[in-house]
């Protein structure tokens, strides 16, 4: 059963007043040319840096279109309006890279919130947090480097914060997605959400690590992950996204002399990513996916799975998502179908959110194929308007 996106009648597009298609269309044009956008990104990060005037700027351009705001009320309008044609929220204080304490008190106190906020509304189906949002970077890295010492004052505190939200969700019945970040943190990430799965995941699924498919690595640790946590009757969650490091992980690689853990090719990525969603299905018994993809073919080959191994589109244990402010058609058209999908919504105050705006920009612009199908389909609804003709 194939689906083709592109035909969609995009229901979030024709929502979207004039001004707002336009300013949409806009953005991800300055986005695609390489000469404008990677000044504009370091004219922004400096003059953030230095308290210039510019933050209402920001706020009404690239941030408008990619989070729902600076706090839980400003994200509520967005919420409903998705809820109302049968699209979820997921919720992301996207706090991180935060070196300040009183940040990673305050990211850890809003995740709680967001735990409350979520059990009282049906329109939230998954929180999700970072870890650089509520620990430094470089105890982070000295931690991913030393795994085996767990007695340590520093894992004690790390391991003491993640239980918290954890076991509050646990407590309020609320699955907690944590994000991946770069390869050179990964390890503590996954050593501890491992132990919060073996902790909370007995009965069901309420702990998701991610998994970022365009590491050459990833495939065979999910295959181990499964395998081991069958054995101890334990329930596997994973949200499976490409990878949204690159530019990062592949400057890193080369200033250290290191082999990068990223794939050689985007085929390769593509095949693993598909493989991976096929493992997950075949062992549904123990997991649950959130299939976090903006990519039609694999989002197809999850569909078809779904219908050959006749599992309910309604089935709980597989979700789709997609950023806010992209792939609308895609979040459209499996809305329509009654698949479980839900938009992936960052919000927060707009110096902090800096770091995941200029990933959404550094991600796109390397994305041709998928700048070409963003503009596309703004271009439609523009010209299905005859507010511009191209």
């Amino acid at each position: 059963m194939l689906i083709n996106f592109s035909k969609n009648n995009n229901w979030i597009l024709q929502d979207k007043t004039n001004f707002e298609l336009l300013k949409s269309y806009f953005i991800f044009k300055i986005i695609s040319i390489e000469k404008i956008s990677n000044p504009l990104i370091i004219f922004a990060k400096l003059a953030l840096k230095l308290h210039l005037p510019i933050k209402f700027i920001i706020k009404k351009t690239i941030y408008s279109q990619f989070c729902g705001g600076e706090n839980l009320h400003e994200c509520n309008k967005t919420i409903e309006s998705l809820y109302n044609k049968d699209i979820s929220t997921i919720l992301d204080y996207a706090s991180e890279n935060n070196n300040e304490e009183s940040k990673h008190y305050n990211c850890l106190e809003e995740v709680i919130k967001n735990i409350d906020f979520a059990s009282e509304n049906k329109n939230i189906p998954f929180v999700v947090f970072k870890f650089s949002g509520i620990e430094k970077i470089n105890i982070l890295k000295e931690l991913s480097q030393q795994l085996i010492d767990i007695s340590s004052s520093k894992y004690k505190v790390l391991y003491k914060k993640i239980d918290k939200v954890c076991s509050y969700a646990s407590k309020k019945n609320i699955p907690i997605m944590i994000d991946a970040e770069e390869s050179w943190i990964q390890p503590i990430i996954d050593h501890l959400v491992e132990e919060m799965m073996i902790k909370y995941n007995k009965q069901e699924t309420l702990i998701f690590n991610t998994v970022q498919m365009y590491r050459s690595d990833k495939l065979d640790y999910l295959k181990k992950i499964i395998l081991k946590f069958k054995k101890q009757k334990i329930k596997c969650g994973f949200k499976l996204v490409r990878g949204a490091y690159l530019e990062k992980e592949s400057h890193n690689a080369f200033k250290n002399g290191n082999t990068s853990l990223i794939n050689k090719t985007k085929e390769k990525t593509d095949e693993d990513f598909n493989n991976a969603l096929k493992i997950c299905v075949e062992n549904l018994d123990s997991v649950s996916i959130c299939c976090a993809t903006h990519n039609e073919k694999s989002t197809n080959l999850l569909i078809d799975l779904v219908k050959q191994n006749n599992i309910l589109n309604s089935d709980k244990r597989i979700y789709f998502s997609q950023l806010f402010g992209m792939s609308d058609n895609i979040t459209s058209t499996l809305a329509e179908n009654k698949f479980n999908v839900a938009k992936y919504l960052p919000y927060g105050p707009v110096k902090d959110l800096i770091p995941y705006l200029t990933r959404r920009a550094e991600e796109n612009k390397s994305i041709k194929g998928q700048m070409n199908r963003e503009l596309l389909q703004l271009k439609k609804e523009i010209s299905n308007r005859k507010i511009f003709q191209f």
